[in-house]
């Protein structure tokens, strides 16, 4: 069996897609793969470890694949390497509490051993934390998300950390893309009632998803077509109705706005952050597609936090993750 060593694994794994990137020395992508959703939480442990595993072994794939190493190794290709990762940071969704990390750590190590991977160094972070440390440098900092879900974390001066939100799309996940799609919903359902005002969101929700009837969309809503991705791609068409001047989708993403500024603000204040300087990055579909709700996010914290600095570069966050493991392959190297 032969070995083939990489210096860094980073995944950000997060409730839309899976990346995986291999990095070697010189700082260079030598491997990508890609997959579905791996948050254990909307699909499930067997679906999470699944997509994990598709993920880092297409990077596996690629890696051999641009190397040449594929022809070397024959018909075996992967299957016949060892790997001797240096340092993996794996930031997935869903790690919330003592018990996901239980859970994503039995995940990640499972995937690993079943790819022949050994790793000298392994970090298992929330997908946001792990962006948000690497993307600072742990320079005080706060990240919000708002893609399928939302949440926002924050570090300090100090290095202590905070959260706020990402409690799913049942009970939280104010302003993501889901809850818009959901508010549009009902907003569809209450306009049918007459109980709301009239919106053009019918006119484009319906036949995107299919439909030809209101009622239709109450059968669907709760028949097995329905699935949060498919509730997030709705934002979209919240976007659309607003740029036709749809007062009613224009509600929608001010309010949007507004919570995800109030996820932001709890975070603040719960590291004294308010008076200080510090750095704002603002990730996900919604707040980089959507100029409206990342311009009432950015007002609001220009408004409160004086000292702030809106990180307007869009990267995406698994070079967050990447950063946070260069960061500590650099801290090893002097030993």
């Amino acid at each position: 069996m032969a070995a083939v060593r990489i210096p860094l694994l980073a995944v950000d794994g997060g409730g839309t897609k899976c990346l995986a990137v291999l990095v070697d020395r010189s700082r260079q992508e030598v491997g990508t793969g890609r997959s579905g959703s791996c948050n254990y939480q909307g699909i499930g442990e067997e679906a999470a470890s699944r997509e994990l595993m598709q993920a880092i072994s297409q990077s596996l794939e690629d890696a051999l694949s641009r190397n040449g190493l594929t022809l070397l190794l024959g018909h075996e290709g992967k299957e016949s390497v060892e790997w001797e990762v240096d340092c993996a940071v794996i930031g997935l969704a869903g790690l919330d509490t003592e018990h996901d990390r239980e859970v994503i750590t039995k995940i990640v190590h499972r995937v690993l051993q079943q790819l022949n991977i050994r790793v000298r160094h392994l970090i298992i972070e929330n997908d946001g934390f792990a962006a948000l440390l690497g993307a600072t440098g742990g320079k005080p900092g706060i990240l919000v998300i708002a893609g399928t879900g939302s949440i926002a974390f924050g570090v300090n001066e100090a290095q202590e950390t905070a959260r706020a939100g990402g409690w799913g799309h049942r009970v939280g996940d104010e302003g993501s893309g889901y809850w818009i799609g959901k508010k549009a919903i009902v907003a569809v359902l209450k306009a049918e009632d007459g109980r709301g005002e009239a919106t053009v969101l019918k006119e484009l929700l319906l036949p995107f998803i299919g439909l030809a009837r209101v009622d239709e969309l109450f059968n669907w809503t709760y028949g097995p077509l329905y699935s949060v991705d498919k509730v997030g791609e709705l934002s979209v068409l919240v976007s659309q109705a607003a740029d036709q001047g749809d007062p009613v989708a224009l509600q929608i993403l001010q309010v949007a706005g507004e919570e995800l500024f109030h996820a932001a603000r709890a975070v603040i204040e719960s590291l004294q952050m308010k008076n200080k300087p510090f750095q704002m990055i603002l990730q996900g579909g919604v707040l980089q597609n959507d100029d409206r709700v990342r311009k009432i996010v950015v007002e609001h914290i220009n408004r409160y936090a004086s000292q702030v600095v809106i990180e307007n570069a869009q990267n995406d966050p698994i070079y967050g993750v990447i950063a946070k493991g260069l960061a500590y392959l650099d801290s090893q190297s002097g030993q």
